[in-house]
């Protein structure tokens, strides 16, 4: 019987992770293609968080507050990006997910600089606006599976 349970708690997490992965990818084809993320891949992702659920990882939502914070005072962040790193949140609690967004937005960055410096060359203006998603996404998946 023991064993049975081992095996459940070694398997949750990668069928956790697995749903997580494909969420993310569709939030970040929807984000690309149409400038949205819809409200169910957010709250899919929501619900992936009560497969391994821990009370400590609520404290994950908190992430979502300082995306709030970035759109109420500079603007380019919607709503959708602020419910799908809350949602993200509640899977990877507080500390990953910090980690997640340093690694989404160092991401954005770095696409950034290099998309200057390719513009440049070629004599082209900077597009200055990018959907969000594919690049937190890259940050959750690296938290998740990673640290």
């Amino acid at each position: 019987m023991g064993t049975d349970l081992d095996a459940l708690s070694q398997i949750t997490p990668l069928v956790q992770g697995g749903f997580f992965a494909a969420l993310l990818l569709a939030a970040s084809v929807f984000d690309i293609q149409k400038r949205i993320i819809p409200d169910k891949i957010s709250l899919g992702i929501a619900l992936t968080g009560l497969l391994t659920f821990e009370t400590m990882k609520l404290s994950g939502i908190l992430a979502a507050v300082l995306f709030l914070i970035i759109a109420l005072f500079f603007g380019g962040i919607d709503g959708g990006d602020i419910k799908l790193m809350a949602a993200a949140g509640l899977v990877l609690g507080f500390t990953k997910i910090m980690t997640a967004t340093v690694i989404g937005l160092t991401a954005l960055l770095v696409f950034h600089a290099g998309k200057i410096i390719i513009q440049r060359l070629r004599g082209r203006t900077v597009q200055k606006a990018y959907p969000l998603a594919p690049f937190l996404s890259l940050g959750c998946l690296a938290a998740y599976f990673i640290f």
